[in-house]
């Protein structure tokens, strides 16, 4: 019989059986009175009982009808919170935002990101370009994480390395076959060389082409003022470009150099060791969300992984 009962006749009857009054319902359920007494009929005919004993002025509940009253008020107010849970949007885990550097992030992060993004398609990921340092923190509302470049040690986080890198030159497979020829570092003084100057307050501390010359055993080089970039990634892209000669790192080279777009002119030979490493950034306190938990995780395994095939 259940599966016979009109649900909004059920729910015209309750509200009905509320106030005692088909008037007062109709307002509630925004219908007219006569929609309520249809309602009640049509309840009443598929039961078989009188639910209301009719007056001149009003109605009022028989005894079967306020024990329906009763039980049906139960069962559609708990009807009503299932579906309520049901339909409920699933509160969503903070966003995790990710802070590097512009360069770590197009020529290291993202060819690498789809893995993460295929091992935890849930965690909504965001990442944020930024040369300067910053402060790594979690809320309720946001989860950020950094990765830096420079020198530490890095105040007031918690900080795990990641990668160490070395400087050497690259330039296209085109220039180094049209020449002039790039044998010795002193050849190096026949091309373009591709400065990074790039924006950071331990900029003045890394090491560019006049430190690599004089490593390489050429101090006597001129290095000539040619063209400037402040970003890593902009001088590897002249770089594949045939524009010249960049002096990169071996973290942001990689990739480009298994591709075959980069060639080392010197081989394995004048590799300088940077000063500067990559390291992950946490706060320094409290429980780190499931997503940060995850990212860093994978981070550190790509890591390990990255230095394993760069050995």
């Amino acid at each position: 019989m259940i599966e016979r009962l009109p649900l909004n006749a059920l729910r015209a009857f309750v509200f009905a059986a509320r106030h005692e009054s088909f008037k007062a319902a109709a307002l509630d359920l925004h219908v007219t009175p006569g929609a309520i007494s249809r309602h009640i009929k049509q309840l009443e005919g598929a039961l078989g009982v009188d639910l209301f004993m009719r007056h001149p002025h009003g109605v009022s509940l028989t005894t079967r009808g306020a024990r329906l009253a009763d039980e049906a008020g139960d069962a559609l107010a708990a009807l009503s919170r299932s579906v309520e849970v049901a339909c409920a949007r699933p509160r969503s885990a903070p966003p995790l935002t990710v802070s590097a550097s512009p360069s770590l992030i197009q020529h290291w992060l993202l060819p690498r990101l789809a893995d993460f993004e295929n091992r935890h398609p849930g965690v909504d990921l965001a990442l944020e370009a930024s040369a300067n340092l910053v402060e790594p923190a979690w809320r309720a509302d946001r989860a950020q994480v950094s990765i830096r470049y420079g020198q530490g040690p890095w105040p007031g986080v918690r900080c795990t390395p990641l990668m160490d890198e070395t400087l050497f030159p690259v330039c296209s497979p085109a220039l180094l076959e049209r020449g002039p020829p790039l044998e010795t570092p002193a050849d190096l003084a026949r091309h373009t060389l591709l400065h990074v100057t790039w924006l950071s307050n331990q900029a003045e501390l890394f090491p560019g082409w006049r430190a690599w010359l004089d490593a390489a055993g050429a101090p006597d080089v001129a290095v000539p003022v040619h063209r400037r970039y402040s970003l890593f990634g902009l001088a590897l892209d002249q770089a594949i470009a045939g524009r010249g000669v960049a002096l990169t790192s071996s973290v942001l080279a990689a990739d480009r150099l298994a591709s075959g777009v980069l060639v080392r002119p010197f081989g394995d030979r004048f590799a300088l060791a940077s000063p500067f490493s990559y390291d992950l950034l946490m706060p320094a306190h409290g429980e780190a969300p499931p997503a940060v938990a995850a990212f860093t995780e994978w981070l550190v395994a790509q890591a390990a992984h990255f230095r394993g095939d760069a050995r």
